[in-house]
């Protein structure tokens, strides 16, 4: 009897030594240096500048020469865009670029909120900073950092950021937000050494975060976002308050999920599938390897000589265009790789998706911006981040038409705080930037901790 309980203690003491050290566990990272040479003597400079978009006359002629010079090659009869950008809807997209887009006014736009700059680990960082005009008497704001991914920017953000700082429900939350470029992207520096991954980039924001005055914040994140915000949270769980994600395909697959993709389809009740999660992910061949690799493409080549390409890219605007349009085509529906025009202006206006174009063109970033994934996948698919859990309060928006489906048996494995697992009505890849009607941010406010009536996350 004795030694009965002697073994029933030992096993729930090393059943509960296991169980808290996997929730206190949390991702380890050191400091870097990514400026050129080595790091200067004395300490880091935590100067804050105000930055603004600027253009110029040669920097419009260069553009313009070099779309005039350009070589269209004619596409295949009924290709549409199966076979990527279809040629003859880019002369109408490069025609409209050429003739009639105005970049400077895009300029001012961009300009209609505060840009800043301040060096993080010998790099510099680029941001925007939007505080709330009006904050109803007892409201506090929240303060909210918001990433993007490849091939967006910023400026994905810019149609959320008034719903989010300026709400028209004064029962509404009030958000200060934070939108950073990803190092190596837009307007930020791009590291002079190898090396620089998602997790450099999250220690990176958080040193951003601290340098503003946050001790605390709420993270947003799609695309490479997602990862950086996760791992944000991975390395802070006490200085991230809440986490929310559109995009969160899984680090590390396990028994759960290899045997919701063996049985979910006779079983669906058994790992909680919805109708919507069968037809995204069966036939599992067809869904989730066929489709993968039909919109993959791209990330290997990124994953592996990301200059080469990035080189033509770089001295060619209309292939650069061609290179990033066609993924606001494709990744937003499947279904416009068969239209003529890959239906991205259903969803997009051709000012806004050209503005994105100029900022990669204009900075010189998609080289760098490529590299990303270089220094992601290049370090293998065992990193330390991938094992480790996510505590933090999150939130998952899943929209209906994003490059890979992931249901919420699969979320749940990594966000073990999962407080909402929303099923949004519309919209892919690039929720934020093709989405921003007012009904579409109701979950601003919906993920709410248990413990606490403050909100976890910002969503769509």
């Amino acid at each position: 009897m004795f030694t009965e309980v002697l073994v029933a203690l030992v096993i729930g003491g090393l059943i509960f030594f296991l169980v808290q050290r996997s929730r206190t566990q949390v991702l380890k990272t050191e400091d870097g240096w990514w400026g050129a040479g080595a790091p200067p003597n004395g300490g880091e400079d935590i100067t804050i500048h105000a930055f603004k978009v600027t253009t110029s006359d040669d920097e419009l002629k260069d553009l313009y020469r070099r779309i005039d010079q350009t070589r269209p090659v004619p596409s295949l009869e009924d290709s549409q865009f199966h076979y990527g950008f279809n040629s003859h809807y880019l002369q109408r997209v490069v025609s409209y670029w050429r003739n009639d887009f105005d970049w400077s006014r895009q300029v001012d736009k961009l300009n209609l909120y505060p840009h800043f700059k301040t060096n993080i680990e010998g790099i510099d960082i680029h941001y925007l900073h939007v505080k709330p005009k009006k904050v109803p008497e007892g409201t506090t704001t929240i303060p909210l950092i918001m990433v993007h991914g490849w091939p967006g920017s910023f400026y994905e953000f810019y149609g959320l950021i008034p719903l989010l700082t300026e709400p028209s429900d004064p029962g509404d939350l009030v958000f200060e937000v934070v939108c950073p470029s990803i190092p190596g992207y837009g307007f930020s520096e791009a590291p002079h050494k190898k090396g620089f991954d998602s997790v450099c980039a999250a220690r990176v924001f958080h040193k951003l975060m601290k340098r503003l005055g946050f001790q605390q914040f709420y993270a947003h994140g799609g695309d490479w976002g997602w990862l950086v915000t996760t791992n944000m949270a991975q390395l802070e769980p006490k200085t991230v308050k809440g986490l929310h994600v559109n995009f969160a395909p899984p680090s590390k697959p396990g028994l759960p999920m290899a045997l919701s993709i063996m049985l979910g389809h006779r079983f669906p009740k058994l790992f909680d599938f919805t109708d919507f999660d069968i037809q995204r992910l069966f036939p599992a061949m067809e869904k989730l390897v066929v489709e993968s690799v039909k919109e993959s493409g791209y990330m290997h080549i990124q994953a592996t000589k990301p200059d080469s390409v990035g080189r033509a890219l770089n001295d060619s605007p209309v292939g650069l265009a061609t290179y990033i349009l066609e993924k606001f085509s494709t990744w937003t529906s499947r279904d416009f790789r068969s239209l003529e025009d890959g239906g991205l202006t259903r969803k997009f206006s051709l000012n806004d998706l050209l503005t994105n174009v100029m900022i990669y063109w204009t900075s010189g970033c998609i080289i760098s911006s490529m590299r990303f994934y270089k220094e992601n996948f290049g370090k293998g698919l065992n990193q330390p981040h991938s094992k480790i859990p996510v505590y933090v309060p999150t939130g998952f928006a899943c929209f209906p038409n994003e490059l890979i489906h992931t249901p919420k048996l699969w979320v749940k494995q990594k966000y073990r705080k999962l407080l909402t697992f929303t099923t949004m009505a519309r919209g892919g890849h690039f929720a934020a930037m093709e989405d921003q009607e007012p009904a579409s941010i109701q979950s601003v406010s919906c993920c709410l901790s248990p413990s606490s009536p403050q909100p976890c996350s910002a969503a769509y």
